[in-house]
Protein backbone atom coordinates (compact mmCIF):
# COMPACT_ATOMS: atom_id res chain seq x y z
CA UNK A 1 0.00 0.00 0.00
CA UNK A 2 1.05 3.58 -0.51
CA UNK A 3 2.38 5.40 2.45
CA UNK A 4 -0.09 7.74 4.10
CA UNK A 5 0.76 11.39 3.32
CA UNK A 6 2.10 13.60 6.05
CA UNK A 7 -0.40 15.64 8.01
CA UNK A 8 0.18 19.38 7.89
CA UNK A 9 0.85 21.33 11.09
CA UNK A 10 -2.47 23.16 10.92
CA UNK A 11 -4.37 19.89 10.72
CA UNK A 12 -3.70 18.76 14.28
CA UNK A 13 -6.02 17.59 16.99
CA UNK A 14 -8.25 20.68 17.02
CA UNK A 15 -9.25 20.50 13.36
CA UNK A 16 -9.73 16.75 13.51
CA UNK A 17 -12.08 17.06 16.48
CA UNK A 18 -14.19 19.63 14.63
CA UNK A 19 -14.76 17.25 11.70
CA UNK A 20 -18.54 16.72 11.46
CA UNK A 21 -19.39 13.11 12.14
CA UNK A 22 -16.15 12.46 13.97
CA UNK A 23 -17.10 14.97 16.67
CA UNK A 24 -20.33 13.04 17.34
CA UNK A 25 -18.40 9.76 17.43
CA UNK A 26 -15.81 11.24 19.79
CA UNK A 27 -18.51 12.59 22.12
CA UNK A 28 -20.27 9.21 22.25
CA UNK A 29 -17.04 7.36 23.02
CA UNK A 30 -16.01 9.84 25.68
CA UNK A 31 -19.31 9.83 27.54
CA UNK A 32 -19.47 6.04 27.65
CA UNK A 33 -15.87 5.99 28.89
CA UNK A 34 -16.88 8.22 31.80
CA UNK A 35 -19.35 5.53 32.82
CA UNK A 36 -16.79 2.77 32.24
CA UNK A 37 -14.41 4.48 34.66
CA UNK A 38 -17.03 4.60 37.40
CA UNK A 39 -17.91 0.97 36.72
CA UNK A 40 -14.32 -0.26 36.67
CA UNK A 41 -13.32 1.43 39.91
CA UNK A 42 -16.50 0.27 41.66
CA UNK A 43 -16.13 -3.36 40.61
CA UNK A 44 -12.54 -3.91 41.75
CA UNK A 45 -13.08 -2.12 45.05
CA UNK A 46 -16.33 -3.96 45.75
CA UNK A 47 -14.94 -7.40 44.90
CA UNK A 48 -11.82 -6.84 46.98
CA UNK A 49 -13.86 -5.65 49.96
CA UNK A 50 -16.20 -8.66 49.65
CA UNK A 51 -13.45 -11.26 49.38
CA UNK A 52 -10.07 -9.81 50.37
CA UNK A 53 -8.58 -12.01 47.63
CA UNK A 54 -6.39 -10.99 44.73
CA UNK A 55 -7.46 -14.13 42.90
CA UNK A 56 -11.13 -13.19 43.09
CA UNK A 57 -10.42 -9.63 42.00
CA UNK A 58 -8.76 -11.21 38.99
CA UNK A 59 -11.89 -13.36 38.61
CA UNK A 60 -13.99 -10.26 37.91
CA UNK A 61 -11.67 -9.34 35.07
CA UNK A 62 -11.65 -12.96 33.86
CA UNK A 63 -15.41 -12.77 33.37
CA UNK A 64 -14.83 -9.70 31.20
CA UNK A 65 -12.38 -11.64 29.06
CA UNK A 66 -14.36 -14.84 28.55
CA UNK A 67 -16.83 -13.32 26.02
CA UNK A 68 -13.93 -12.22 23.83
CA UNK A 69 -12.78 -15.80 23.58
CA UNK A 70 -16.30 -17.07 22.96
CA UNK A 71 -17.56 -14.44 20.51
CA UNK A 72 -14.48 -12.58 19.24
CA UNK A 73 -14.11 -14.25 15.84
CA UNK A 74 -17.86 -14.09 15.26
CA UNK A 75 -17.88 -10.41 16.17
CA UNK A 76 -15.26 -9.63 13.54
CA UNK A 77 -17.34 -11.32 10.84
CA UNK A 78 -20.50 -9.52 11.98
CA UNK A 79 -18.74 -6.14 11.95
CA UNK A 80 -17.54 -6.70 8.38
CA UNK A 81 -20.92 -8.03 7.20
CA UNK A 82 -23.57 -5.86 8.94
CA UNK A 83 -23.96 -2.05 9.02
CA UNK A 84 -21.48 -0.89 11.63
CA UNK A 85 -23.70 1.87 12.99
CA UNK A 86 -26.35 -0.73 13.81
CA UNK A 87 -23.77 -2.86 15.60
CA UNK A 88 -22.56 0.12 17.66
CA UNK A 89 -26.03 1.23 18.76
CA UNK A 90 -27.21 -2.28 19.57
CA UNK A 91 -24.15 -2.94 21.71
CA UNK A 92 -24.65 0.31 23.65
CA UNK A 93 -28.31 -0.44 24.37
CA UNK A 94 -27.47 -3.94 25.59
CA UNK A 95 -24.77 -2.61 27.90
CA UNK A 96 -27.11 0.07 29.26
CA UNK A 97 -29.65 -2.58 30.29
CA UNK A 98 -27.04 -4.66 32.11
CA UNK A 99 -25.48 -1.66 33.86
CA UNK A 100 -28.92 -0.53 35.07
CA UNK A 101 -29.59 -3.99 36.51
CA UNK A 102 -26.29 -4.19 38.39
CA UNK A 103 -26.88 -0.70 39.83
CA UNK A 104 -29.71 -2.28 41.81
CA UNK A 105 -28.46 -5.86 42.27
CA UNK A 106 -24.80 -5.87 43.29
CA UNK A 107 -24.81 -7.29 46.79
CA UNK A 108 -23.45 -10.71 45.84
CA UNK A 109 -20.27 -11.71 44.07
CA UNK A 110 -21.99 -13.76 41.37
CA UNK A 111 -24.03 -10.70 40.33
CA UNK A 112 -20.87 -8.71 39.72
CA UNK A 113 -19.35 -11.55 37.75
CA UNK A 114 -22.51 -11.94 35.64
CA UNK A 115 -22.61 -8.21 34.90
CA UNK A 116 -18.93 -8.22 33.94
CA UNK A 117 -19.60 -11.05 31.48
CA UNK A 118 -22.67 -9.39 29.97
CA UNK A 119 -21.10 -5.96 29.55
CA UNK A 120 -18.07 -7.50 27.91
CA UNK A 121 -20.18 -9.65 25.56
CA UNK A 122 -21.67 -6.53 23.97
CA UNK A 123 -18.30 -4.76 24.02
CA UNK A 124 -16.82 -7.59 21.94
CA UNK A 125 -18.99 -6.41 19.04
CA UNK A 126 -18.67 -2.70 19.80
CA UNK A 127 -14.87 -2.52 19.91
CA UNK A 128 -13.91 -3.74 16.39
CA UNK A 129 -16.83 -1.80 14.92
CA UNK A 130 -15.64 1.41 16.59
CA UNK A 131 -12.04 0.89 15.48
CA UNK A 132 -13.15 0.11 11.93
CA UNK A 133 -15.36 3.17 11.35
CA UNK A 134 -12.76 5.84 12.13
CA UNK A 135 -11.26 5.85 8.60
CA UNK A 136 -14.79 6.50 7.26
CA UNK A 137 -15.18 9.60 9.46
CA UNK A 138 -11.93 11.45 8.70
CA UNK A 139 -9.63 11.92 5.74
CA UNK A 140 -6.71 9.53 5.54
CA UNK A 141 -4.18 12.24 6.32
CA UNK A 142 -6.00 13.03 9.57
CA UNK A 143 -6.22 9.47 10.83
CA UNK A 144 -3.37 9.75 13.33
CA UNK A 145 -4.89 12.95 14.69
CA UNK A 146 -8.28 11.25 15.04
CA UNK A 147 -6.82 8.32 16.98
CA UNK A 148 -4.85 10.75 19.13
CA UNK A 149 -8.04 12.68 19.92
CA UNK A 150 -9.87 9.48 20.88
CA UNK A 151 -7.01 8.38 23.10
CA UNK A 152 -6.67 11.83 24.69
CA UNK A 153 -10.39 11.91 25.49
CA UNK A 154 -10.20 8.44 27.02
CA UNK A 155 -7.32 9.27 29.31
CA UNK A 156 -8.77 12.65 30.23
CA UNK A 157 -11.87 10.78 31.35
CA UNK A 158 -9.65 8.61 33.52
CA UNK A 159 -7.80 11.58 34.96
CA UNK A 160 -10.98 13.38 35.96
CA UNK A 161 -13.32 10.52 36.74
CA UNK A 162 -11.14 7.93 38.49
CA UNK A 163 -10.58 9.98 41.67
CA UNK A 164 -14.25 11.03 41.63
CA UNK A 165 -15.28 7.40 41.25
CA UNK A 166 -13.09 6.33 44.15
CA UNK A 167 -14.55 9.05 46.34
CA UNK A 168 -18.11 8.24 45.28
CA UNK A 169 -17.72 4.54 46.10
CA UNK A 170 -16.17 5.42 49.45
CA UNK A 171 -19.02 7.81 50.36
CA UNK A 172 -22.14 6.38 48.69
CA UNK A 173 -21.32 2.80 47.73
CA UNK A 174 -21.15 1.18 44.31
CA UNK A 175 -24.79 1.57 43.19
CA UNK A 176 -24.57 5.19 41.97
CA UNK A 177 -21.38 4.40 40.04
CA UNK A 178 -23.11 1.57 38.17
CA UNK A 179 -26.12 3.80 37.51
CA UNK A 180 -23.93 6.47 35.92
CA UNK A 181 -22.49 3.79 33.65
CA UNK A 182 -25.98 2.84 32.44
CA UNK A 183 -26.85 6.45 31.68
CA UNK A 184 -23.62 6.94 29.73
CA UNK A 185 -24.43 4.06 27.38
CA UNK A 186 -27.87 5.49 26.63
CA UNK A 187 -26.39 8.87 25.73
CA UNK A 188 -23.76 7.18 23.57
CA UNK A 189 -26.41 5.15 21.71
CA UNK A 190 -28.39 8.32 20.99
CA UNK A 191 -25.34 10.03 19.49
CA UNK A 192 -24.21 7.04 17.46
CA UNK A 193 -27.72 6.52 16.08
CA UNK A 194 -27.32 9.82 14.24
CA UNK A 195 -23.84 9.04 12.98
CA UNK A 196 -23.47 9.54 9.24
CA UNK A 197 -21.40 6.79 7.62
CA UNK A 198 -20.82 6.29 3.89
CA UNK A 199 -22.57 3.33 2.34
CA UNK A 200 -20.29 0.32 2.17
CA UNK A 201 -20.30 -2.14 -0.74
CA UNK A 202 -22.59 -5.11 -0.09
CA UNK A 203 -20.79 -7.90 1.74
CA UNK A 204 -20.30 -11.01 -0.41
CA UNK A 205 -22.61 -13.88 0.49
CA UNK A 206 -21.16 -16.60 2.64
CA UNK A 207 -21.16 -18.11 6.08
CA UNK A 208 -19.46 -16.45 9.01
CA UNK A 209 -17.02 -19.38 9.31
CA UNK A 210 -15.68 -18.74 5.83
CA UNK A 211 -15.34 -15.04 6.57
CA UNK A 212 -13.44 -15.82 9.77
CA UNK A 213 -11.02 -18.08 7.89
CA UNK A 214 -10.44 -15.35 5.29
CA UNK A 215 -9.49 -12.90 8.04
CA UNK A 216 -7.05 -15.41 9.56
CA UNK A 217 -5.38 -15.84 6.17
CA UNK A 218 -4.82 -12.09 5.92
CA UNK A 219 -3.00 -12.10 9.25
CA UNK A 220 -0.98 -15.24 8.56
CA UNK A 221 0.24 -13.86 5.22
CA UNK A 222 1.56 -10.65 6.80
CA UNK A 223 4.84 -10.81 8.69
CA UNK A 224 4.01 -7.58 10.46
CA UNK A 225 0.52 -8.61 11.59
CA UNK A 226 1.67 -12.05 12.74
CA UNK A 227 4.51 -10.48 14.71
CA UNK A 228 2.13 -7.92 16.16
CA UNK A 229 -0.10 -10.77 17.36
CA UNK A 230 2.87 -12.44 19.10
CA UNK A 231 3.87 -9.14 20.73
CA UNK A 232 0.28 -8.62 21.88
CA UNK A 233 0.28 -12.05 23.50
CA UNK A 234 3.49 -11.45 25.44
CA UNK A 235 2.40 -8.00 26.57
CA UNK A 236 -1.01 -9.24 27.67
CA UNK A 237 0.63 -11.97 29.76
CA UNK A 238 2.08 -9.07 31.73
CA UNK A 239 -0.58 -6.39 31.79
CA UNK A 240 -3.50 -8.71 32.45
CA UNK A 241 -2.27 -9.37 35.96
CA UNK A 242 -0.66 -6.03 36.73
CA UNK A 243 -3.68 -4.00 35.61
CA UNK A 244 -6.26 -6.20 37.31
CA UNK A 245 -4.26 -6.34 40.54
CA UNK A 246 -3.30 -2.69 40.78
CA UNK A 247 -5.85 -2.37 43.59
CA UNK A 248 -3.98 -5.15 45.43
CA UNK A 249 -0.67 -3.33 44.93
CA UNK A 250 -2.28 -0.20 46.38
CA UNK A 251 -3.65 -1.98 49.46
CA UNK A 252 -0.87 -4.45 50.26
CA UNK A 253 2.29 -2.76 48.99
CA UNK A 254 1.59 0.97 48.97
CA UNK A 255 -0.85 0.77 51.92
CA UNK A 256 -3.43 3.23 50.56
CA UNK A 257 -7.24 3.13 50.35
CA UNK A 258 -9.97 3.61 47.76
CA UNK A 259 -9.49 7.34 47.20
CA UNK A 260 -5.73 7.02 46.71
CA UNK A 261 -6.31 4.08 44.37
CA UNK A 262 -8.35 6.43 42.22
CA UNK A 263 -5.38 8.77 42.03
CA UNK A 264 -3.14 5.93 40.89
CA UNK A 265 -5.51 5.35 37.98
CA UNK A 266 -5.55 9.09 37.32
CA UNK A 267 -1.74 9.14 37.15
CA UNK A 268 -1.87 6.62 34.33
CA UNK A 269 -4.39 8.90 32.68
CA UNK A 270 -2.14 11.97 33.00
CA UNK A 271 0.66 10.15 31.25
CA UNK A 272 -1.76 8.79 28.71
CA UNK A 273 -2.90 12.31 27.92
CA UNK A 274 0.66 13.40 27.17
CA UNK A 275 1.31 10.52 24.76
CA UNK A 276 -0.97 11.68 21.90
CA UNK A 277 0.41 15.21 22.26
CA UNK A 278 3.91 13.86 21.72
CA UNK A 279 2.79 12.00 18.63
CA UNK A 280 0.80 14.89 17.16
CA UNK A 281 3.45 17.56 17.76
CA UNK A 282 6.86 15.92 17.58
CA UNK A 283 6.71 12.65 15.64
CA UNK A 284 6.87 12.48 11.86
CA UNK A 285 6.31 8.76 11.48
CA UNK A 286 4.17 6.96 14.08
CA UNK A 287 4.46 3.75 12.09
CA UNK A 288 8.17 3.47 12.86
CA UNK A 289 8.84 0.26 14.84
CA UNK A 290 10.39 2.35 17.60
CA UNK A 291 7.06 4.09 18.27
CA UNK A 292 5.11 0.86 17.96
CA UNK A 293 7.26 -1.34 20.18
CA UNK A 294 9.56 0.97 22.16
CA UNK A 295 6.74 1.87 24.59
CA UNK A 296 6.70 -1.75 25.81
CA UNK A 297 10.24 -1.25 27.11
CA UNK A 298 9.21 1.90 28.98
CA UNK A 299 6.29 0.08 30.59
CA UNK A 300 8.60 -2.81 31.52
CA UNK A 301 10.85 -0.42 33.45
CA UNK A 302 7.82 0.99 35.29
CA UNK A 303 6.61 -2.44 36.40
CA UNK A 304 10.06 -3.28 37.75
CA UNK A 305 10.15 0.01 39.65
CA UNK A 306 6.69 -0.56 41.16
CA UNK A 307 7.88 -3.93 42.44
CA UNK A 308 10.78 -2.34 44.28
CA UNK A 309 9.28 0.80 45.84
CA UNK A 310 6.51 1.39 48.37
CA UNK A 311 6.64 5.17 48.01
CA UNK A 312 3.23 6.46 46.92
CA UNK A 313 4.59 9.59 45.22
CA UNK A 314 7.17 7.64 43.25
CA UNK A 315 4.50 5.14 42.23
CA UNK A 316 2.32 8.00 40.95
CA UNK A 317 5.16 9.31 38.79
CA UNK A 318 6.03 5.87 37.47
CA UNK A 319 2.42 5.16 36.52
CA UNK A 320 2.37 8.48 34.68
CA UNK A 321 5.23 7.20 32.51
CA UNK A 322 3.35 3.95 32.08
CA UNK A 323 0.44 5.95 30.71
CA UNK A 324 2.72 7.69 28.20
CA UNK A 325 3.93 4.33 26.92
CA UNK A 326 0.43 2.90 26.73
CA UNK A 327 -1.10 5.80 24.82
CA UNK A 328 1.69 6.30 22.29
CA UNK A 329 1.74 2.59 21.50
CA UNK A 330 -2.06 2.47 21.24
CA UNK A 331 -2.35 5.37 18.79
CA UNK A 332 0.44 3.97 16.63
CA UNK A 333 -1.16 0.51 16.66
CA UNK A 334 -4.63 1.76 15.75
CA UNK A 335 -3.35 4.00 12.97
CA UNK A 336 -1.17 1.34 11.37
CA UNK A 337 -3.89 -1.33 11.35
CA UNK A 338 -6.54 1.10 10.08
CA UNK A 339 -4.24 2.26 7.28
CA UNK A 340 -2.71 -1.06 6.28
CA UNK A 341 -5.73 -3.40 6.43
CA UNK A 342 -8.50 -3.19 3.78
CA UNK A 343 -11.91 -2.09 5.05
CA UNK A 344 -13.53 -5.35 3.94
CA UNK A 345 -11.52 -7.38 6.50
CA UNK A 346 -10.61 -4.68 9.02
CA UNK A 347 -13.18 -5.76 11.61
CA UNK A 348 -11.91 -9.34 11.54
CA UNK A 349 -8.28 -8.27 11.97
CA UNK A 350 -9.12 -6.04 14.93
CA UNK A 351 -11.26 -8.82 16.43
CA UNK A 352 -8.49 -11.40 16.00
CA UNK A 353 -5.96 -9.17 17.72
CA UNK A 354 -8.48 -8.62 20.52
CA UNK A 355 -8.87 -12.38 20.91
CA UNK A 356 -5.09 -12.85 21.10
CA UNK A 357 -4.80 -10.07 23.65
CA UNK A 358 -7.62 -11.29 25.84
CA UNK A 359 -6.62 -14.96 25.70
CA UNK A 360 -3.17 -14.13 27.04
CA UNK A 361 -4.69 -11.62 29.46
CA UNK A 362 -6.98 -14.29 30.90
CA UNK A 363 -4.03 -16.62 31.50
CA UNK A 364 -2.16 -13.71 33.08
CA UNK A 365 -4.98 -12.90 35.48
CA UNK A 366 -5.29 -16.48 36.67
CA UNK A 367 -1.57 -16.93 37.17
CA UNK A 368 -1.18 -13.44 38.62
CA UNK A 369 -3.89 -13.95 41.22
CA UNK A 370 -2.30 -17.20 42.38
CA UNK A 371 1.16 -15.63 42.37
CA UNK A 372 -0.04 -12.58 44.33
CA UNK A 373 -1.70 -14.68 47.03
CA UNK A 374 1.19 -17.15 47.27
CA UNK A 375 4.30 -14.98 46.87
CA UNK A 376 3.12 -11.38 47.15
CA UNK A 377 2.07 -8.71 44.72
CA UNK A 378 5.64 -7.58 43.99
CA UNK A 379 6.38 -10.93 42.35
CA UNK A 380 3.56 -10.21 39.87
CA UNK A 381 5.09 -6.89 38.87
CA UNK A 382 8.61 -8.30 38.59
CA UNK A 383 7.43 -10.98 36.18
CA UNK A 384 5.26 -8.45 34.34
CA UNK A 385 8.22 -6.20 33.69
CA UNK A 386 10.23 -9.06 32.21
CA UNK A 387 7.40 -10.07 29.86
CA UNK A 388 6.87 -6.51 28.63
CA UNK A 389 10.57 -6.19 27.93
CA UNK A 390 10.48 -9.40 25.89
CA UNK A 391 7.47 -8.12 23.92
CA UNK A 392 9.22 -4.87 23.00
CA UNK A 393 12.42 -6.59 21.92
CA UNK A 394 10.53 -9.13 19.79
CA UNK A 395 8.70 -6.38 17.93
CA UNK A 396 11.82 -4.31 17.31
CA UNK A 397 13.81 -7.30 16.04
CA UNK A 398 11.25 -9.10 13.88
CA UNK A 399 8.35 -6.92 12.76
CA UNK A 400 9.97 -4.83 10.03
CA UNK A 401 8.00 -2.02 8.37
CA UNK A 402 4.21 -2.13 8.92
CA UNK A 403 1.79 -2.08 5.96
CA UNK A 404 0.52 1.36 4.93
CA UNK A 405 2.94 2.92 7.39
CA UNK A 406 1.16 6.14 8.45
CA UNK A 407 2.90 9.44 9.02
CA UNK A 408 2.29 11.58 12.05
CA UNK A 409 2.20 15.30 12.60
CA UNK A 410 5.45 17.21 12.61
CA UNK A 411 5.65 20.51 14.38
Amino acid sequence: MDRTPSVRDDEGLTRVVRSGGFFRFLAARTISQWGDTFNGVAVVILVYRMTGSGLRVGGAVAFEIAPVLLFGFLAGAVVDHWPRRRVLVGADLGRAAIAAAVAVFHSQLWMLYAAAFGLSAFSVFFSPAASSVVPALVDKDRLVGANSALRSAAVLSQIVMAPVAGGLVALAGAGPAFGLNAASFLVSAGLLGRLGLPRRPPAPPGRHLGQIIEGLRVIRSSRFLSTLAAVQALAALSTGATSALLVVLAERHLHVGAEQFGFLLAAIGVGGGLGPLVLSRLVRDVGHPGWLFGPYLLRAAVDLLLATTANFGLALGALGLYGVGTSTGSVAYQSVVQTGVPDAVRGRVFAFLDVVWQTARLASIGLGGVLADAYGITAVYLLGGCLLGAAGLLGLMRAGDPPGRPAGVAS
